[in-house]
């Protein structure tokens, strides 16, 4: 572990004086720009929630929302099939990250991941004083074989992956369940624009918890409202280590209304779906690597070569990407899958660098 910084107060844990908080994507305060950068739907949610919404504002603020958020979690068994006691409703799926770590691991416990991947996990990990167990993806981003061998507490996989968007079968996901030796977290936040979903696994393992966000795919990133899905002796364990009311009024509300209009969802994914193939062969014509994403976003990749000055030419034009100034994504740019107009709009920015940049 890094050495705590000699700069801050010393009455901070040293594991955190030592580690690098999580650096979320750019939210600029000024309008104007083309958002790209953090993976919000570009399409607005279900008018039922805009509903759910006004209603709830003429409640009683005075009173504590429900501490389980059971109108969420009745909503989702009624999507998903499953019942109440399979689910644990969260402030967004990072909140359920940090109850799976506050349940299960103690300081100096291994947690496994795939790498590169959402790096919150590292965040979470160093919080907990926990020892992370970073393995190399291959190049193809399968799922490493050397995962298992780890004998983690907690064992996470992004699936779809952040930031490539590629997906992992579940076949090879209940495979690895029987041979890690703790808890098998298969975080899904983009699964709505995969073609697959493990959530099965977990009327099937007794280690699996699958989570979700209704962020990406509902539109609902402002709202914070996540869901894991897990065997109900799992759920109840984590229940008893998650904030009081970790929810608001809202935000419940917000969520059981999206789940119950499930088709307006659908209907969003499908375009994103469409534009996200229309994006990616038109970044490979631009000379990118792109890995079939099932996302909704995509990893543009020019192995070797720095992508700092593209992203930077295209926020200077009012377009935010995301770049990674990491040793293993520092080549890469993360697009999010905007409207066609934006896409478009991104297109043209990046032929017009590419006409004007020296050559390699």
């Amino acid at each position: 572990m890094a050495k705590p910084r000699t700069d801050s107060p010393t009455f901070i844990r040293p594991a955190i004086r030592a580690m690098d908080g999580y650096t979320p994507g750019e939210q600029p305060q000024a309008g104007g720009f083309i958002k790209l950068n953090t993976n919000e739907n570009p399409y607005p949610p279900s008018p039922r929630v805009r509903e759910a919404i006004e209603r709830c504002a003429t409640d009683d603020v005075r009173l504590y929302p429900d501490p389980l958020a059971n109108a969420l979690r009745d909503a989702a068994a009624a999507r998903y099939d499953l019942t109440r006691e399979h689910i644990l409703a969260g402030n967004g799926s990072d909140d359920l990250l940090a109850i799976v770590l506050r349940a299960c691991v103690d300081p100096g416990d291994r947690v496994a991941y795939p790498v590169p991947t959402y790096t919150l996990y590292d965040t979470l990990v160093g919080i907990a004083g926990a020892l992370a167990v970073r393995v190399p993806f291959p190049t193809d981003f399968g799922l490493p074989p050397q995962l298992a061998a780890a004998q983690a507490r907690v064992t996470f996989v992004c699936n779809p992956n952040a930031p490539s968007g590629t997906f992992i079968a579940v076949d090879d996901l209940a495979a690895l369940s029987e041979r890690v030796a703790g808890l098998l977290v298969v975080d899904e936040a983009y699964v709505d624009f995969a073609t697959d979903s493990a959530l099965r696994l977990v009327r099937q393992r007794p280690n699996v918890v699958v989570l979700r966000s209704l962020s990406k795919s509902f539109s609902l990133a402002g709202m914070r409202v996540g869901l894991a899905f897990g065997p109900p002796p799992v759920i109840a364990e984590l229940c008893k280590v998650k904030d009081s009311y970790n929810l608001s009024r809202v935000s419940i509300a917000a969520g059981a209304a999206a789940l119950a209009d499930y088709d307006n969802m659908r209907a969003h994914v499908r375009r994103v779906a469409s534009t996200r193939g229309r994006l990616s062969d038109r970044l490979r014509g631009l000379g990118y690597e792109v890995p079939p994403s099932q996302a909704n976003f995509v990893l543009a990749r020019r192995p070797g070569r720095d992508q700092r000055a593209i992203y930077e030419a295209l926020k200077e034009r009012r377009i935010l990407v995301r770049y990674f100034a990491t040793p293993d994504l520092y080549d890469a740019l993360r697009i999010t899958v905007g409207t066609d107009d934006e896409v478009d709009a991104l297109l043209a920015a990046m032929r017009a660098i590419a006409s004007t940049a020296p050559p390699p």
